[in-house]
């Protein structure tokens, strides 16, 4: 009898949406936990604020090559094997970073973590597709995107906590602790797969899919906002501990920390955002999230500290407005110009981290030589370039309704 997917209210759906839940939480969490650490290593290894983002950035920008790779892997070992791996090796490589004794075996612990979580976000989403009742897979996913943004949030709290009360290297080793809680979640919840069908792919297949993703002009201006939106995002957060540390702030680590919080706003905002979505269309709200985004970067611009924090609040609706319409915008496009999903959704990953990578590093540049005003210059350049982008893919959207 063949398996239709798990339906919300059974048990095994139960299992995958914890399993996904914990291992986004997770994900994310490893990921971009040092961020609340980047003045302790500038303070650590005498690091100018660029050096010290390379912790994130060098991770992202492994995790981006490693998807490509990820996703073609798990159509051979199998789903489940891929996702599992890539957690339990994040969360001990993320432990064995707080041994460091030097920043150079910092970053290529970073790297290699990166490298390794790879295969979680590469394949979860189409884990869910394959295993979930197509009747329930929205709700599933909202909770995969849920824990994706509280993981993110509560990495940066975790870490930035443990910084200020031990040092960075306490606050790599809690961070890879709960990366191990998380990962033996998903080892004890995560059902194997039912409806994955082992599918050998060849290397001319695989760059024959990707290559016409790459041909497509819509798909590739939502691999440029996914980039630019993302590159924003990080570079602004980045930066945002040493602004609050920093005059006429001084701020704690373990204070600063806290405007991630902010972080859940920007969950809510995607899913309105999905209400809207049948309302006025992805081509229209692409641009207002770039708008609003704008409009955070320049309230952070003013001097009060409660400003500040209204200011990353509205950066982060912004952000996940366009985030979470403009992933969902190229699976839907690529499936109806006749290109790969998998494929297309790949590269929106890679450049949506490779823009994290390159314009979180380049964030620490302006912050080292113009301070917070350059940063939100640079930023808002960024987000004004999205902006014509998505006009244009608008624009285009227009004389081509059928295809979206």
């Amino acid at each position: 009898m063949t398996f239709s997917g798990y339906r919300h209210g059974e048990p095994g759906f139960r299992r995958v949406s914890i399993a996904l839940f914990a291992g986004s939480f997770a994900s994310f969490g490893l990921l971009y936990a040092p961020q609340a650490m980047l003045p302790s290593f500038s303070r650590e290894f005498d690091l100018s604020a660029a050096s010290a983002a390379l912790s994130v950035s060098v991770t992202t920008i492994a995790l981006a090559v490693g998807m490509l790779i990820a996703g073609q892997l798990s159509e051979v070992i199998g789903r489940t094997t891929v996702m599992r791996t890539a957690l339990v090796g994040a969360a001990v490589i993320t432990a064995a970073t707080a041994a460091a004794g030097s920043w150079g075996w910092l970053l290529v612990l970073r790297a290699l973590t990166g490298l390794a979580l790879a295969g979680f976000p590469a394949v979860a989403m189409a884990y869910l597709r394959e295993e979930v009742h197509p009747a329930s897979l929205a709700r599933a996913a909202g909770l995969y995107v849920g824990g994706t943004a509280l993981g993110g949030m509560t990495g940066r709290l975790v870490s930035g906590g443990l910084s200020q009360a031990g040092g960075w290297h306490w606050a790599l080793l809690g961070t890879g602790a709960y990366g191990l809680l998380c990962a033996a979640v998903v080892l004890l919840a995560l059902p194997e797969s039912r409806n994955f069908h082992p599918a050998p792919s060849s290397v001319r297949s695989s760059l024959s899919a990707f290559m016409g993703a790459l041909r497509e002009p819509v798909l590739v201006g939502l691999y440029a906002i996914g980039g630019l939106s993302m590159g924003a995002f990080v570079a602004v957060f980045n930066i945002t501990g040493y602004r609050l540390e920093s005059a006429p702030y001084l701020l704690p680590a373990g204070i600063a920390g806290l405007v991630f919080l902010v972080y859940p706003i920007g969950s809510v905002s995607s899913i309105v955002a999905g209400r809207f979505e049948q309302r006025i269309g992805r081509p229209r709200l692409v641009p207002i999230g770039f708008a609003i985004a704008m409009i955070g970067v320049l309230i952070t611009m003013l001097a009060p500290l409660w400003t500040f924090v209204v200011g990353m609040a509205v950066l982060t609706i912004g952000f996940f407005v366009v985030h979470g319409i403009a992933a969902g915008w190229v699976s839907t496009r690529a499936h109806a110009v006749g290109r790969s999903t998998g494929s297309a959704s790949a590269l929106y990953l890679f450049t949506y981290y490779l823009g994290s990578s390159v314009f979180g590093t380049l964030a620490g540049i302006a912050w080292q030589y113009g301070g917070w005003d350059a940063l939100a210059i640079s930023t808002i350049t960024l987000l004004a370039i999205g902006l014509l982008i998505a006009l244009l893919l608008r624009r285009r959207a227009t004389r081509d309704v059928a295809a979206d």
